[in-house]
């Protein structure tokens, strides 16, 4: 009897084998026949930790080019900066004396002002402290800034009160046949 048992269990091992005579399915289920490069089948672990790899590149790929593209200066930033050389902001009569006139420079604000005194001065009108756009106050005679107070000198743009570090960055102003040209300093 334990004859028939043996040939029985016999029996069901080759049942389960490929009609082909190949491998049982469990054992085909464990690897793909991925053979692209020549090298027989791939494995359940080779195959897991290729894609993991993969999947490791793409992360790190989609992690680190925002602070790639962050970090990496625009050359179409410094073209329009340096395209613009001189501007023709406005007539002399269209700014009074004791005023002042926001304009944009290229890509950067400026400022002209016209002083009580008759001069006419220019600068960007970007504050030294954290970048916020200034404005003349004529009731001071001063260049302001609104996000913090900075306050500037309406003649020479040097920072007087506040916390602005620096000056203004100066352009030149001139007066050409009755109109205010600024031009780079």
């Amino acid at each position: 009897m334990e004859d028939n048992s043996a040939t029985k269990i016999e029996e069901e091992d080759k049942s389960s084998e490929n009609p082909e005579g190949g491998e049982s399915h469990a054992e085909a289920d464990s690897h793909w026949d991925l053979d692209i490069l020549g090298e027989g089948q791939v494995g359940r672990g080779t195959m897991m930790r290729t894609a993991m790899g993969g999947i490791a590149l793409l992360w790190g790929g989609m992690t680190l080019y925002p602070i790639y593209s962050y970090l990496k200066p625009k050359a179409s930033d410094k073209d329009e900066q340096t395209k613009v050389t001189s501007l023709e902001v406005c007539k002399v009569d269209e700014l009074p004396k004791g005023s002042g006139r926001n304009f944009r420079f290229g890509s950067t604000p400026a400022l002209v002002i016209h002083t009580p005194d008759g001069e006419i001065h220019a600068f960007k009108a970007i504050c030294t402290h954290l970048g916020c756009t200034v404005q003349y106050r004529n009731d001071k005679d001063a260049i302001w800034c609104a996000c913090h107070g900075g306050q500037y000198d309406s003649h020479t743009g040097k920072n007087v009160a506040g916390p602005p570090p620096k000056p203004l960055a100066p352009l030149k102003a001139e007066v050409v046949n009755g109109k205010i040209v600024v031009s780079q300093a």
